[in-house]
């Protein structure tokens, strides 16, 4: 009995002995405090000149309750009573590294602007002096080390190469395409139902001796679904001119309504009938929004156009404008970037064009190359894209992160 004891007696002495070790104690009873080392100051890389980084390594001391404080002075031999940083022991460690070290950036000119309360007229940065302080309760350790830094901007943030490099590669695919284009007119784009629909909703139309309908959305000529919208119109108002049939143009804003106008002049000057041109046929129907509703349904319910198109960014009345057309048996294609508004022209319509759809449909109508060229190369970047994701995500499960430093922001 008395060998076991004094094993356990050995044991509890051993085990007290390094923990004093690693957590001393004070004669109050309260932790002793080990200031931490490492710490140093520097300008920061890659950056346009404001702040200043800081480091040090953690101290064994720390614990949940230990804060370190970063005191800035612009004299070396201080006094040090401005705090340029606070944080808790427990956080901002640096990354990519597997060293318990602190990292942090400040910015010393904004610091000492907000501690005198007025701006800094300096022109020219000075260096900056700082003292790294642990504490814990009412305990405190200051480092013996002062350190000094000046900051300096970079000419190339280095962070973002990536970025730089990414871009430079889609300048020169859309360069590519561009190119192609001009050689080959014919260049392939994705079949889109819709559009190839547009040419047999306006036979019907013609054959029935109905007029087509285009209905715009209720944004104004600075959205870019309304300016998409009016590219369209130009190519429908084109075939229009050509198959001798009346187009009829509802708006809700007055500066659409006048682009509108112009675009469909344009269009039957281009195909050589600018006497079939109206232009009361694209006219402001109302200027809000279910005022305008109840103008474009009262058309379709009296006129019975043949042809309807709903194209731009619409809102709550999509399902009733849709409905009404539908009532009165009009083919009707729609097209829209408002995601809230796609499922009722879908259950609706005839043809829907879905999003992104709608700003490719100027590129497949007109065949231009410059309009092509760009279409294709954002497919192209597009799918790159999507299979770095999908590669990317695999390597990463599999254990290869460098991947993911590829398309960081920076």
């Amino acid at each position: 009995m008395s060998i076991k004891m004094s094993r356990f007696f050995s044991l509890v002495i051993s085990f007290t002995v390094v923990f004093s070790y690693a957590f001393p104690i004070s004669a109050a009873g309260e932790k002793v405090l080990i200031a931490p080392t490492g710490f140093e100051a520097f300008d920061t890389p890659s950056d346009d000149g404001k702040s200043v980084s800081l480091r040090w390594t953690a101290s064994p001391s720390a614990s949940i309750d230990t804060e370190y404080v970063v005191f800035m002075s612009e004299n070396k031999d201080g006094p040090f009573v401005t705090e340029a940083l606070r944080i808790n022991s427990l956080t901002m460690y640096e990354d990519n590294t597997h060293s318990r070290s602190h990292y942090a950036e400040v910015d010393p000119e904004k610091i000492l602007s907000k501690e005198s309360g007025r701006k800094n007229n300096k022109k020219e940065k000075a260096k900056h002096f700082f003292k790294l302080v642990i504490t814990s309760g009412s305990s405190a350790m200051a480092t013996k080390q002062i350190v000094s830094a000046f900051p300096e901007g970079d000419w190339f943030n280095w962070k973002k190469l990536n970025n730089f490099v990414l871009m430079v590669s889609f300048v020169a695919l859309l360069l590519f395409f561009l190119n192609h284009a001009k050689k080959s007119p014919n260049l392939f784009i994705r079949k889109i139902s819709g559009l190839d629909a547009i040419d047999e909703a306006l036979g019907r139309a013609t054959e029935m001796g109905k007029p087509a309908l285009f209905v715009h959305g209720l944004n104004g000529m600075g959205s870019i679904s309304t300016i998409a919208a009016v590219n369209i119109l130009g190519r429908i108002a084109y075939r229009i001119a050509e198959y001798d049939t009346t187009l009829k143009v509802s708006n809700i804003d007055p500066i659409v309504m006048s682009v509108s106008q112009e675009v469909v002049k344009e269009s039957y000057l281009e195909a050589g009938r600018p006497d079939a041109y109206v232009e009361d046929n694209i006219f402001l129907a109302a200027s809000e929004q279910f005022p305008y509703v109840a103008a474009v349904s009262g058309i379709m319910v009296r006129e019975k156009p043949a042809t309807n198109f709903f194209m731009g960014y619409f809102y709550a009345e999509s399902l009733i404008l849709a409905e009404t057309g539908a009532n009165t048996g009009a083919i009707q294609i729609a097209a829209t970037d408002s995601y809230t508004q796609l499922p009722f022209f879908i259950t609706t319509c005839d043809y829907t064009l879905i999003g992104e759809e709608l700003y490719a449909a100027s590129a497949y109508l007109s065949r231009e190359p410059l309009l092509l060229g760009s279409l294709r190369a954002q497919d192209v970047g597009k799918g790159v894209l999507i299979a770095a994701l999908v590669i990317g995500t695999m390597l990463v499960t599999c254990g290869v992160g460098f991947v993911k430093y590829l398309f960081m922001a920076g």
